[in-house]
């Protein structure tokens, strides 16, 4: 089951209060409805793989079938997946946000349909490539399978990547390349009523079922979508579709005026009344959460946690291993640090408040200049970079970075939330992780390498967003600080983001209270009774969410040292980026299993 939303934004956690928030988690129910007028056009969309008749050729036409289908399950997945569906063969797709109503059984049914279908094919005959995406197929159905046991856990209206707060940003950046487009658009927004409906009626039920959230986090949910409200005239969603309305050519002005007045309609008549309804049943439900505490005092509880790690991160490590392995990496950059004599973190501090300022795209250059010796060329592309409105910097992420279209990647977009900017080193260390060499610049390369479209719907947070925390962390030695105070710096930050994974690990799995919580923190110097309830808060709210950057982040680490020992004086932390890049999102056995196939022989 993917999320429109999550698959499409990518961002980095949050950063104010000592990097406390931590972004994007699975959103939607919504299961490939199976829309009309899917269909494959070969010559459209090129080689379909392997020799003509061969069983490479056919698994390729089989998933080329299946990316059309899922693609097309929704508007928004269908629009920001293909910038030209039609070459796909799809077409008169209904206008649909997808909906929450989704039975287990339905989700049982379609795992298996397409468990027996992989089944029909020949693994042995298949090339490398086939079998990775056959894999990774593979992986993903016994996933689906398993949380069709748990569809009332999962929470749409999370804290941190929620759909009240994250469904603007997606429609802000709805591109127009034609009349159709925006008519599509239009059409959407009408159908919001009918989106949150299917959303309220998935509350419903998991209050039916003792699953629904904590009053303080509904109380947190209210406050998002009033700030949304909040901004009246203001609102980015009047202002965006001006500024896309305007780039549409074939357009004469009467009729751009005239989609800007109905778009004004339809907002008031359709989007706002929508997340007026949304605060109303939120309020009407507070005081009927069962658990303020973490998952595993849930009925169940415990085993829907290992399924939700086990697929946040794309580690096979069991959650007591994922322990085991923080502990000794946080131990690892305790070490590092203690190594570099004469230098207090304070000093670290204080100089990397006064690297020089830049504007983000002048940084990005630097980033990408930088990485030029350790990691292969990207692909041409351009990249704009916005900024968060100011009534919605509280409830964003401190930045993220937009996903193209898999036919249009030479446009990219990263968006910057300057509330939650603390200095120009958290601003240069946030745009690797969303720029070079994090989100876009792995985007863009994986995406040169011509995969298999179906590649493109599966999301694998371990491996995407551990990606761009390597990225991240990596950066710290490209600013113009002394390596010494890099060190220092960087390991700071890996040992706070370790300390939070921990955190999630205990407050949801071994059952940490807040005093528990409170006590672990401050064992390591973090005392601050707001900072340590706001970090378990946001935890309770996002459940595993933390682990998906920083287990993926050492998930990378343990790959490269297992490169590192194989190759031995022929180590090129290229050739090792290149493997990795290369495999592309997936879960991490199969990244290991699949660099050594791709890029290691």
């Amino acid at each position: 089951m993917m999320s429109f939303v999550s698959r499409y934004i990518k961002s980095t956690y949050r950063s104010r209060k000592k990097h406390i928030l931590c972004t994007i988690g699975a959103l939607s129910l919504a299961v490939g409805l199976l829309a009309a007028g899917c269909g494959l056009s070969r010559d459209a969309v090129g080689n379909t793989g392997g020799n003509a008749g061969g069983e490479d050729a056919r698994f390729r036409e089989y998933t080329r079938e299946l990316f059309c289908r899922e693609a097309a399950s929704n508007t928004v997945n269908l629009h920001y997946t293909l910038k030209e569906p039609e070459k796909y063969g799809i077409t008169d797709v209904p206008v649909t946000f997808g909906s929450f109503d989704v039975e287990a059984e339905a989700v049982k049914a379609s795992s298996e349909n397409m468990r027996q279908a992989l089944l029909g094919f020949s693994y042995d005959d298949l090339d490398t490539q086939n079998r990775l995406t056959y894999d990774v197929l593979n992986y993903q159905l016994r996933s689906m399978d398993k949380s069709a046991e748990y569809l009332l856990y999962e929470e749409p209206l999370g804290l941190v990547s929620g759909v009240q707060t994250q469904l603007p940003v997606v429609l802000s950046e709805y591109q127009f390349y034609d009349r159709q487009d925006v008519d599509d658009y239009l059409a959407l927004l009408k159908t919001t009523g009918e989106y949150f409906d299917s959303l309220i009626r998935f509350e419903n039920q998991k209050a039916e079922a003792g699953l629904f959230m904590a009053d303080y986090a509904a109380d947190t949910v209210i406050g998002q979508c009033r700030a949304f409200l909040d901004m009246g005239d203001g609102n980015y969603l009047y202002s965006t579709f001006v500024d896309r309305i305007e780039k549409i050519n074939k357009l004469t002005n009467n009729e751009k005026n005239d989609y800007i007045q109905d778009n004004a309609l339809i907002i008031q008549d359709y989007v706002l009344p929508a997340y007026e309804k949304l605060i109303s049943f939120v309020e009407d439900m507070k005081g009927s959460g069962k658990n303020e505490k973490g998952l595993v005092y849930l009925p169940q509880g415990k085993e829907y946690y290992e399924l939700l790690v086990k697929q946040s991160t794309g580690s096979d490590r069991s959650v007591e291993e994922m322990e085991d392995l923080t502990r000794r990496q946080i131990t690892d950059d305790l070490e590092a640090m203690e190594q570099i004599m004469g230098i207090s973190y304070g000093e670290a501090e204080e100089a990397a408040a006064s690297v020089g300022q830049e504007s983000a795209e002048l940084i990005l250059a630097h980033l990408k200049q930088g990485i030029g010796q350790t990691f292969p060329e990207p692909p041409t592309t351009e990249l704009e970079v916005k900024y968060v409105p100011e009534e919605m910097e509280e409830h964003l992420s401190p930045a993220f970075y937009m996903i193209p279209a898999i036919d249009n990647t030479g446009e990219n977009v990263i968006y910057i939330n300057q509330g939650h900017m603390g200095n120009d080193l958290t601003l240069f260390t946030t745009l690797a992780h969303e720029g070079y060499p994090g989100h876009l610049y792995q985007t863009i390369y994986y995406e040169s390498t011509d995969p298999d479209p179906i590649r493109s719907l599966m999301d694998f947070g371990g491996y995407v967003e551990g990606w761009a925390t390597y990225a991240e962390m990596g950066s710290y030695y490209l600013t113009p600080l002394p390596k010494e105070q890099a060190v220092i710096l960087q390991k700071n930050g890996s040992i706070i983001l370790g300390l939070y994974a921990l955190a999630d690990m205990g407050i949801h799995y071994d059952g940490w209270s807040r005093m528990d919580t409170v006590e672990f923190f401050s064992n390591y110097g973090i005392t601050d009774a707001d900072t340590v309830e706001e970090i378990y808060e946001l935890i309770i709210g996002s459940p595993a969410n933390y682990l998906k950057y920083y287990i993926g982040y050492v998930e990378f680490l343990e790959l490269k040292k297992d490169w590192a020992e194989e190759k031995g004086e022929d180590f090129s932390q290229k050739e090792f980026h290149e493997a990795v890049l290369e495999v592309g999102p997936a879960p991490f056995e199969i990244v290991e299993d699949y660099m050594w196939k791709i890029g290691g022989e």
